[in-house]
């Protein structure tokens, strides 16, 4: 039984700590906007469900951490729930309410009565903010512990592996893929995981001639210490991987910077053209993980961190860098699914602001509220759908088929 607590600690506390410093800055983005346009705020919110814990600070707004750690709200005064939909179908009340109890000039505290720019801003200030954390991140271990490189040089190519076939030689340096420049090896693989099947162009340099080559990936399947057992493209390619092969790149704070917008932009990328594949069915969406895969993978990567340090202050730095690392991508991640049109989500906030900007009147009251609930139906499927994932992933039905056969 200690085991067993211990090994779900091993998940449950770097999966919280990720989760928590992810969603904080998101909500974070928020407050911090609408505060800066005077908006009066009721709540912040970490976590769903029953407070953990809560406090008021002197200008009334409510801190509290709920005990669902799987997101976070700010709720503006006014707020009929946490989504920021309107009270009613006529604003109207709303403003005749407020002007009744604290006077006209309280109107315009209220979240839902700020121009339209000023309500924009709040909006799409949270998933900005999980950029801004993703950059901060990446150029905060850059500029701390600089990058180990691995040249992107073939040491050898698979027999009868796309590579093969497409041409590719032991000793051959990639230079580009897809037009953009390879620094390391790590860069090619991240780029050939996610175009299976996609004929994809790359420039080598071979005995001091820049060749072309078209070589299209293969599905495969790949196990890793982390993501554990997954499906990804694969051309059969294997670099040198001894310690003298493996370059140390120092970074300044300006470099650090430039480095993590770099990171930042390539997971962005990367995630957009994924998800792009997936929703057009050229990539099945078994692939996609819920919180409970990221609550594996947050342990995973904090055991892997910590494997072979030499003692306890060595393994927290290396679990808590490389939890670090998972957080900016988990944040880029975040950021971007929280900028999709889909309301409940802040890029549905910003589709409704683009149609009263054109139209110059708010979508029906009656339009939001469907759009509202269809929204929260498309996102609790698509959580189910990605539980029954990590579910598979986790072996947990041939586990339960063992026990009760």
């Amino acid at each position: 039984m200690i085991d067993f607590i211990l090994t779900a600690l091993t998940f449950v506390v770097p999966f919280v700590l990720v989760l928590g410093l992810v969603v904080t800055i998101h909500e974070l983005g928020h407050f911090l906007a609408a505060k800066s346009f005077g908006v009066a705020i009721d709540r912040f919110s970490i976590g769903f469900g029953k407070a953990i814990a809560s406090w008021t600070d002197k200008s009334g707004v409510e801190w509290r951490v709920g005990w669902i750690p799987l997101g976070g709200y700010v709720k503006f005064s006014g707020d009929d729930n946490a989504a920021s939909v309107p009270d009613s179908e006529n604003l109207a009340n709303l403003r005749r309410d407020i002007e009744a109890e604290e006077g006209r000039e309280a109107v315009l505290r209220y979240f839902h009565f700020k121009p339209l720019w000023q309500r924009a801003i709040v909006v799409a200030a949270g998933p900005f903010a999980n950029f801004a954390l993703a950059i901060a991140l990446f150029a905060a271990l850059l500029l701390a512990f600089g990058q180990y490189v691995l040249p992107p040089k073939i040491a050898a190519v698979q027999p009868g592996s796309p590579a093969e076939r497409a041409g590719f030689l032991p000793g051959d340096l990639v230079l580009e893929a897809e037009g953009r420049p390879i620094k390391g090896f790590d860069e090619l693989a991240q780029l050939v995981q996610v175009r299976a099947n996609v004929p994809t162009d790359f420039v080598v340099e071979r005995a001091g001639r820049e060749i072309e080559i078209v070589a299209t990936p293969e599905w495969a399947m790949r196990t890793d210490q982390v993501a554990g057992e997954r499906r990804q493209g694969m051309l059969g390619l294997s670099p040198a991987q001894s310690k003298n092969d493996y370059i140390h790149v120092r970074y300044n704070p300006i470099q650090a910077v430039a480095g993590g917008v770099e990171r930042t932009w390539r997971t962005l990328e990367t995630t957009v053209y994924y998800l792009g594949r997936m929703v057009t069915g050229q990539v099945a969406a078994d692939q996609l993980s819920g919180p409970l895969g990221i609550a594996r993978i947050s342990g995973k990567v904090a055991q892997a961190g910590a494997e072979g340090a030499p003692d306890v202050g060595s393994m927290i730095l290396g679990g808590g860098v490389n939890l670090l690392q998972l957080a900016a991508f988990i944040s880029v991640s975040i950021g971007f699914m929280n900028l999709l049109p889909v309301p409940v989500l802040d890029g549905g906030h910003l589709l409704f602001y683009a149609y009263e900007a054109v139209a110059r009147r708010p979508v029906a009251a009656k339009v939001q509220a469907a759009g509202y609930r269809v929204g929260l139906a498309l996102l609790l499927g698509l959580m189910l759908f990605a539980t029954w994932n990590d579910l598979q992933q986790m072996r947990v039905f041939k586990i339960l088929g063992g026990v009760f056969s």
